[in-house]
């Protein structure tokens, strides 16, 4: 029998899971922090489960290498008890840069993502001088919107420009504030039937990269089944492992549930109604 939306269970804490998995891939912003603050009792979820013999790689979107936001989540609180490695859609994009060396790249993203490109063979150049599109986000994201874009992302692709877009999240929550993200814009130019290559999650290469990543710390091969990916974004976390063949730990957040919303059977149903990627479990937020 098909299991219904309605009967995906709703935790009171993570503590349950941490027997059925060795390898936790834990989203960063959304569950972690919301970018103003960190959430005290996820940290703790996630300490807790390497204390408990458990193996922490932080997985996420976020458009800059894993050192950059190391620092980042420290600034937040967040350290390195709880976590043994972090894995960037920014560090995945580093990669397909490379495969540009030599060639004009124009960027499209705040000043602060150009550490996307240090060290590498890249060559940043005007529009008209460009082979290829670099989008790591909006210039300014706490103003404005994708339509800023319009006539820059049109011109683009009248010359047939590839993008790689380092980071696949549509709107991420900054305290109250929605901000748009690179998927937005990489969304937009899709629409203009440009061509665009993805980084993150939910596409594969950002899976195989913490895989690899949590076998190299291992030291030994590491089964799928060991590992649970816990999120917050239906489009990006739980999609991705999916497709990937990972169990999921749904968090919820106000971007799919309107603030205040209790999480509880009639909300999940409605979340999960059409989809076939159902978690194995749900919780209001990640806690032990």
């Amino acid at each position: 029998m098909t299991k219904l939306p309605s009967d995906i269970p709703i935790l009171a804490g993570a503590s349950s899971l941490a027997a059925r998995y060795s390898i936790w891939l834990c989203d960063i912003w959304g569950v972690l922090h919301d970018g103003i603050v960190s959430f005290a009792p996820a940290v703790a979820a996630l300490t807790a489960f390497r204390q408990h013999g458990g193996l922490v790689v932080l997985i996420t979107n976020a458009p800059r290498p894993h050192d950059d936001v190391a620092h980042q989540i420290a600034r937040l609180g967040i350290g390195a008890s709880a976590y043994d490695a972090i894995v960037t859609s920014g560090d995945v994009t580093r990669g397909l840069i490379e495969e540009y060396a030599g060639k004009g790249l124009v960027h499209i993203g705040p000043e602060k993502d150009r550490c996307l490109f240090a060290g590498l063979h890249a060559r940043l150049v005007a529009d008209a001088e460009a082979e290829a599109v670099v989008c790591s986000g909006l210039v300014d994201d706490t103003h404005e919107t994708p339509a800023a874009y319009a006539v820059q992302l049109a011109a683009l692709r009248a010359r047939d420009l590839p993008m790689i877009c380092a980071n696949p999240d549509l709107v991420v929550m900054r305290g109250a504030d929605m901000c748009y993200c690179a998927g937005a814009l990489g969304q937009a130019y899709e629409a203009l039937g440009g061509a665009v290559a993805y980084a993150g999650k939910p596409h594969a290469p950002i899976y195989a990269a913490a895989l690899a990543r949590a076998e190299a710390i291992r030291g030994r091969a590491i089964a799928k089944s060991e590992m649970l990916a816990i999120g917050d974004g239906l489009n990006t976390d739980i999609l991705g492992a999916q497709r990937y063949g990972i169990d999921r730990l749904y968090i919820a957040s106000s971007i799919h549930l309107e603030a205040g919303a209790t999480l509880n059977a009639a909300a999940l149903a409605k979340l999960f109604a059409d989809r076939t990627d159902h978690p194995v479990a749900a919780q209001a937020e990640l806690a032990w």
